[in-house]
């Protein structure tokens, strides 16, 4: 019997390690896939260079694991990504809880960025909406908002949805799973940080 237990622990184990070098070999070809996107990226980040270079702010927001991210970036912009320099003006619009709580209750969960838009936002900010479907209420409200005040508007997507239809510029990560759109996001949100600094920061 304990020969039978140690043989089962045995396979279980060698089964979850191809698990988990499966899963890493699906994410580096999607990785490898995201290189035909790479001019999005640059010009993401060319954007956000150009208005951190003029003194503006950027403004992230998107749900779930997308505000997580938002507040990543955020606070690479701010603090730093690889390099000391100076601070950098960016908002994550998914952190005051009393914000989003009390816009949620008065106007509706699909206004709780966009109203943070109206506030916050000036002609020349730059507003980034992060959405693994691309078609999240709220993200495409904020989205919209800010093209009519002025603001540059950049979409982080998934494969399809209406959010890289409104914003000016789209980053798509054309992966049919959730995960693999959430993973390319971060690596691409950790280069344009890359970008920008190296932009700024020579």
């Amino acid at each position: 019997m304990a020969d039978d237990a140690r043989l089962g622990a045995e396979a279980s184990a060698k089964a979850a390690a191809a698990h988990v070098i499966r899963v890493l070999r699906e994410t580096a070809a999607a990785h490898e896939r995201m290189t035909a996107n790479a001019s999005a990226v640059v010009k993401a980040a060319d954007v956000i260079a150009a208005a951190l270079k003029d003194g503006r702010t950027v403004l992230v927001f998107g749900n779930g694991g997308s505000a997580a991210d938002a507040q990543h970036f955020a606070a690479e912009l701010v603090g730093r990504y690889e390099k000391e320099r100076q601070a950098w003006p960016a908002v994550a619009l998914t952190t005051d809880t009393s914000a989003l709580t009390a816009i949620g209750n008065d106007y509706g969960f699909d206004r709780v960025f966009a109203r943070q838009i109206e506030a916050l936002g000036r002609k020349g900010d730059v507003a980034v909406g992060i959405s693994t479907s691309g078609t999240s209420p709220n993200v495409l409200r904020a989205l919209e908002v800010a093209n009519d005040r002025g603001l540059v508007t950049i979409a982080v997507t998934g494969r399809g949805g209406e959010a890289g239809k409104i914003a000016t510029h789209h980053v798509a990560v054309q992966e049919d799973r959730a995960a693999r759109v959430q993973e390319l996001h971060a690596t691409v949100l950790h280069v344009i940080c890359e970008l920008v600094e190296n932009e700024l920061n020579g």
